[in-house]
């Protein structure tokens, strides 16, 4: 297969930032031709595009850092004129004590690290997709600002007047906010009793508050997932917040080139961990911690009621596996099933569901 220095006469890479991109022209080579700096809007990708036509006339390839973010726009306008984009992660800059940072030098190396790399990524698509991960983005926070508001609930109850905490200690999470929505203190209570009353109370209802937004954000994911992923959706064990999250690392049929690599995105693929007489693999903790995350849900409550998983764990465990190994292998198998029914799934050409306002 012909490397990339043979299949493009100039490499553009771009270094973005909220306000300016920065480009750099390189030639198949790694020889720097020219820089050029524009403002992070419309006009600015207008004017890098017809400079590029200009100065980088025939075969040309983007290597874009940040398509996800500061290069979400400048990314979607080049992909509209049928550019070729590739993202690039943030590039190594070298071990210097005296700096060497400019954004000139950085758009330079994101150029010249996609001519040293042997495959290329393409950047994720937006729409549907896009609108899966502000919904997961936004739920996760709501999540954890949830968390936040139960812990600081919880340290209320451990500081609060003896009496008041006497009676909140005993009860769980779910019983103590639905307690402390509606405490109230008597005209006779102290004013530490009257100020934790309202703490409690007023801490109880945002935590009840972010709970209806979490799942008011679930009920929107659930129409994009069934459209999107139908078949995904339908395999044991796979719920609307882990399809959401496979389907945006996923983003688009190609992306990927073989399953292999979408377990090794997830975080999934073995790393060989033999000594000596010892054959082994061991967990591997890089790629996509969101998408590992959703392969080790789906595993967890397989191991707890698919009966098919629960007869393979047994299997294993008498072959000498640990837990953890077996998890690991049902992980793998688990990303190599996924994949191909992602990209077996027919393109939706429907129009996207209306979410509830």
């Amino acid at each position: 297969m012909p490397t990339l220095a043979e299949r493009i006469d100039f490499v553009l890479g771009v270094d973005t930032h909220k306000q300016t991109h920065t480009a750099a022209l390189v030639t198949p080579a790694g020889g720097l031709v020219v820089h050029l700096t524009v403002s992070a809007d419309s006009a600015g990708y207008a004017h890098l595009l017809t400079f590029a036509r200009e100065h980088a006339f025939g075969r040309r390839i983007w290597a874009i850092e940040g398509t996800g973010s500061f290069g979400a726009g400048l990314t979607t306008h080049l992909l509209e004129h049928e550019e070729w984009v590739v993202e690039i992660d943030r590039p190594k800059r070298p071990a210097r004590r005296n700096g060497a940072k400019t954004d000139e030098l950085d758009a330079l190396r994101a150029a010249r690290e996609a001519l040293s790399r042997e495959h290329l990524a393409q950047p994720r698509r937006r729409g549907d997709r896009e609108a899966l991960r502000v919904l997961l983005a936004t739920r996760k926070e709501v999540v954890q600002t949830r968390t936040r508001a139960i812990n600081h609930l919880k340290a209320l109850v451990v500081n609060a007047p003896e009496g008041m905490r006497a009676e909140l200690r005993p009860l769980k999470t779910g019983a103590l906010v639905a307690h402390c929505a509606g405490l109230q203190t008597g005209p006779t209570g102290c004013a530490e009793q009257a100020a934790t009353a309202m703490a409690l109370r007023l801490t109880t209802r945002r935590i009840q508050a972010l709970e209806a937004e979490a799942a008011e954000l679930e009920a929107q994911l659930e129409p994009l997932v069934q459209q999107l992923a139908p078949a995904v959706r339908a395999e044991f064990g796979v719920g609307p917040i882990s399809a959401a999250q496979i389907v945006c690392a996923w983003s688009h049929p190609g992306r990927l080139r073989s399953e292999a690599a979408f377990a090794a995105l997830g975080g999934v693929a073995p790393i060989p961990a033999s000594s000596g007489q010892v054959q082994r693999h061991r967990l591997n903790r890089s790629g996509d911690r969101q998408l590992n995350c959703a392969l080790h849900t789906i595993v967890i409550c397989r191991l707890a009621r698919h009966t098919e998983t629960q007869a393979y764990a047994a299997r294993r465990a008498t072959e000498g596996k640990t837990s953890r190994e077996i998890t690991r292998c049902l992980k793998r198998h688990l990303a190599r099933r996924l994949f191909k029914l992602l990209e077996a799934a027919p393109q939706r050409t429907s129009a996207a569901p209306e979410l509830a306002t």
